[in-house]
């Protein structure tokens, strides 16, 4: 009987200190393995002084693949990805304007004015036609780059932008419009609180989700780590990682001027959703997360009907759904995110594109 016990209480003891590693090891992690894999952080000045900051992986003579990330996060968001990525492609990863380290130039926040950067980019820094891939926001700035500047790239793999959805009368209804560019319009409006964080914590959905007991032990401990720590990203080491991500999504290093560009529609200047996919010639890829509603807010990127529409509008697309409930594929869902970029190295290489 008191092996049992002693049995069990190993195994208990291992359980849980298994469950507080990964819970405190889950950012650092895939960092540390980024940066095994020969990465490195660089940043190169544009011909108007625009600073781009990005990540690159070995120099391997392999097709390029430049990844754009989407709103609020930085290139490193692809760390899980990039370490099996360098071993197909030679990687650029860059963080957007308004993002990590790269210029917070509110003038270059438009999807027209970032992809003419981007393009810049390609011809000062990498010399080649390349893969491009981008999410949510970043993957409407790769669309732009294939409809516009055909000569620079190979193919375009886009992951759960928010095509359509975005547009005005649709995009008051979803969740990123809800609890994200409007309740920040809402906070310019206040004056009794001056954290934003903190406001948007006390206002979040995710009380719904959780009640208030828990929400509110949560929030205290988030705030209270961002004013111990306001340049790292939120960590809280008693919560898993699929919590923990609402938090450090929400402290990456990110002009909240880029955010009001989607609030009145700036960002979208010069840009015809519909017009700029069908003038995408080369081949793209287009993955979708699970949709769901709540009610009738849209908590997804786009409906599956939007996704069938993207599809349609393109001369040489296809659709891949992939089983996830989260909008980062690549971060929920690294192996099959990998699987999809390789099979589409290869379906580009065997089209001579």
């Amino acid at each position: 009987m008191k092996m049992i016990f002693l049995g069990l209480f190993a195994l208990l003891v291992f359980l849980v200190g298994g469950y507080f590693y990964n819970n405190i090891t889950y950012i650092e992690k895939p960092l540390k393995e980024m940066a095994r894999a020969g990465f490195v952080e660089k940043q190169v000045e544009l011909k108007d002084g625009t600073i781009i900051n990005y990540g690159e992986g070995p120099d391997n003579e392999k097709t390029p693949l430049l990844l754009i990330h989407g709103q609020g996060m930085t290139w490193e968001d692809y760390a899980k990805v990039l370490p099996e990525l360098s071993k197909h492609y030679h990687v650029f990863a860059v963080d957007c304007h308004g993002h990590g380290e790269s210029d917070w130039n509110p003038e270059k926040y438009t999807a027209k004015a970032m992809a003419g950067d981007f393009i810049e980019f390609i011809d000062k820094v990498i010399g080649e036609k390349v893969v491009v891939s981008g999410h949510s926001s970043g993957g409407m700035i790769a669309a732009w780059m294939a409809a516009h500047s055909p000569d620079h790239v190979l193919g375009t793999v886009i992951e759960d932008s928010p095509f359509f959805s975005t547009e005005p009368g649709r995009r008051e209804n979803t969740y990123v419009w809800v609890y994200g560019f409007q309740l920040y319009e809402d906070f310019k409006n206040q004056n009794k609180e001056k954290d934003y964080f903190k406001y948007s914590l006390e206002r979040s959905y995710w009380r719904n989700m959780f009640g208030d007991f828990l929400w509110n032990r949560f929030s205290k401990d988030a705030v209270a780590y961002h004013e111990k720590h306001p340049t790292e990203p939120v960590h809280i080491k008693y919560l898993p990682p699929q919590i923990n991500r609402i938090f450090e999504s929400a402290t990456y290093p990110y002009d909240r001027k880029f955010g009001e560009t989607f609030y009145d529609n700036s960002w979208f200047e010069d840009y015809n959703q519909a017009e700029v996919l069908s003038k995408i010639e080369s081949p793209m890829v287009f993955i979708k997360a699970n949709t769901s509603y709540d009610g009738d807010l849209l908590m997804a990127a786009l409906s599956n009907e939007d996704a069938e529409r993207v599809v349609q509008l393109l001369e040489n697309g296809q659709k891949i759904d992939v089983d996830t409930p989260g909008h980062d594929i690549h971060y929920d869902k690294p192996e099959e995110f990998t699987e999809i970029m390789v099979d589409f190295l290869q379906e580009v290489e065997k089209r001579g594109v």
